[in-house]
């Protein structure tokens, strides 16, 4: 009986075990997460460095090549130093569940990068050389364990407006790229340097801020016309943004949250009101759980490490279209605010 006993509670103390494990790294929550990024910052490029926040993969002795993910915050997230970690659920992709989805590594490293808000730069078209900076002072510090044909970038409304600049000025270093709402839209020619970079647009037909008609659908359409293989392009369509949960977000223009969760809801389904298409127009069935993670890990490119220019830093005139204009919406929150602190007698 006693041998009984404690063979049944060496199994509940390993069930238990097991469980606290899982619940650690997803079930624990993306506080959590969030926890595991460290700071860090590149070199200075002209006037500016860029300072970011990354998960590592890497374990003792470790010789594995892990893939690179750039993420790219919005405006309003990026005042101060771990805010683009803090201010997104991105830090999901840390996790035990979802790092094993990079193959064939099963980790990868995600640097969170920021663009000073405080000093007024918005992922400005001055900032694209010191990121390429960044980006490569950081592979230099993890060479032995970043896999440099599987290096991707992605982001959100002005971070995807940064992701398409940053994959326009350098095609090459880039496998693939994830803008969500993004703010800008490249000029036909631009497109051209997209020809063999996979893209996937992820948008809502409601966002107040990103014209998903007018602004996305166009952005959208140049880039497929101008790639080589438009069947490995594809565009997530929101009809009403929601977290994982279903539960509605406070905003339409908060696309970010289906990719922070691979693309599935909570219970690994599909996710809420979203339909996904390739460049084809063909619909695009996500079966758990080959969702964005698994199509970023599919693609590779050449890139070897060599030095290249690209374009460089864009400027405007160069044939491209703001979608979102920064100073307009500050314009308006700040002209806002002004109105209700007058109301309530705070100011005169």
């Amino acid at each position: 009986m006693k041998k009984l006993i404690a063979l049944m509670l060496t199994l509940f103390c390993t069930f238990s075990f097991a469980v606290s494990a899982t619940a650690l790294s997803m079930a624990g929550g993306v506080e959590a997460l969030k926890a595991e990024f460290v700071a860090g910052e590149g070199p200075v490029e002209g006037d500016y460095s860029i300072d970011y926040s990354y998960f590592s993969p890497v374990k003792e002795n470790d010789t594995a090549k892990y893939p690179l993910v750039v993420w790219l915050h919005g405006m309003g997230d990026g005042a101060e130093v771990g805010r683009p970690v803090k201010k997104s659920n991105v830090a999901y992709w840390a996790s035990d569940e979802f790092q094993a989805r990079f193959q064939p590594a099963g980790g990868a490293f995600i640097l969170a990068a920021r663009s000073r808000e405080e000093d007024g730069h918005f992922w400005s078209d001055d900032m694209t050389a010191p990121l390429r900076a960044a980006i490569d002072d950081f592979i230099a510090k993890n060479k032995d364990n970043i896999d440099l044909t599987r290096i991707y970038v992605g982001g959100y409304s002005m971070g995807g407006k940064m992701t398409l600049r940053m994959a326009v000025a350098y095609p090459e270093m880039f496998a693939a790229a994830f803008p969500i709402c993004p703010a800008w839209s490249p000029s036909e020619e631009l497109c051209e340097n997209l020809a063999d970079v996979p893209v996937w647009i992820t948008s809502s037909t409601r966002d107040p801020l990103v014209n998903y008609y007018m602004g996305v659908t166009p952005t959208w359409e140049k880039i497929v016309a101008a790639s080589n293989n438009p069947e490995d392009c594809r565009l997530s369509t929101l009809t009403k943004v929601c977290y994982e949960d279903g539960k509605k977000t406070s905003s339409s223009h908060h696309a970010w949250y289906a990719v922070n969760h691979d693309m599935f809801s909570a219970e690994n389904g599909d996710y809420p009101y979203m339909s996904t298409v390739n460049g084809n127009g063909e619909e695009v069935k996500l079966e758990y759980p080959n969702g964005m993670i698994s199509w970023l890990t599919s693609h590779t490119s050449e890139y070897d490490g060599t030095p290249i220019e690209g374009t460089g830093n864009l400027k405007d005139g160069d044939s491209t279209e703001n979608l979102l204009d920064v100073k307009g919406v500050f314009d308006f929150f700040r002209l806002l605010f002004k109105a209700l602190f007058m109301a309530l007698g705070i100011i005169k």
